[in-house]
């Protein structure tokens, strides 16, 4: 279970870091009936999952510290009660992950399944900064971290408020894998899965239709696409054909286009 969260934690950061959008070029043409996908409303779907795996992040550094008694992992800064089937931690304004302040409460739960490496994380007005998250989070191993590639899967049931009042709920499952190569352009990582998103009471659904796809020495999605619903109106969102770029290209079901670019 270690090995899982260890491993797990590397690759959340790498989902995280690729799927940041934020800004964006003018139409090629116009999206259909004036209908569109917004620059904000992508940048939030596609940003949805990192609230959630900051939480992750400061699991799999209290998991990894192995009940540590120093520094910021100090029992001063959370009280951790341990079960046959996983442990509770109720922080206190813990620094775990170097940034956010993390408060509230967390129950692991191991699977109980002979040969299934897997756990679930229950969060409970858990706050990461102003952010605060309830639901639950399971994540299953799928392979073995010796060899040469290693994917888990995440399902979550999340929502998370924030502080200016508006609310995202998160259901659905999504698919990470990670293969090891002789170099950093030749370690690869992809992403699969579908999920459901309520974003201050506007409902998205969302698909990758072909998996995303990245490299270690590229900052940014290479490849991929995943189709988008929104009140009827369903956009696709191509990263690329392979080449390392910051330009994903949103399309309309007219065959219009619109450039945006993956970071400032």
């Amino acid at each position: 279970m270690k090995k899982l969260l260890q491993f797990s934690k590397p690759l959340l950061l790498l989902f995280t870091a690729g799927l940041l959008i934020t800004s964006c070029s003018e139409d090629q043409e116009n999206p259909i009936d004036g209908a569109e996908l917004s620059q904000t409303e992508l940048r939030t779907i596609l940003e949805t999952d990192a609230v959630s795996a900051s939480a992750d992040s400061i699991l799999a550094d209290l998991y990894a510290s192995n009940n540590s008694q120093s520094g910021r992992n100090a029992p001063d800064c959370y009280e951790v009660t341990y079960t046959e089937s996983g442990f509770t931690a109720v922080f206190n304004n813990c620094v775990l992950n170097g940034t956010d302040n993390a408060n509230g409460t967390v129950t692991v739960v191991y699977s109980t399944e002979p040969g299934t490496a897997s756990f679930t994380a229950t969060y409970v007005d858990f706050y990461v900064g102003d952010i605060k998250l309830n639901g639950t989070r399971t994540f299953t191993i799928i392979g073995d971290p010796n060899q040469s590639a290693i994917s888990f899967s995440v399902t979550s049931d999340m929502t998370a408020e924030f502080s200016d009042d508006s609310v995202i709920t998160e259901n659905g499952s999504r698919e990470f894998t990670f293969t090891f190569g002789d170099s950093l352009e030749t370690s690869t990582y992809s992403i699969t899965g579908s999920w459901e998103l309520n974003v201050d009471q506007q409902e998205y659904a969302v698909n990758i239709t072909s998996a995303l796809e990245g490299n270690l020495s590229c900052g940014y999605l290479t490849s991929g696409t995943m189709d988008i619903s929104k009140n009827g109106l369903e956009v696709t969102v191509d990263f690329g054909d392979g080449t390392c770029d910051n330009i994903a290209t949103i399309i309309y079901p007219n065959g219009a286009t619109e450039d945006v670019t993956l970071d400032d």
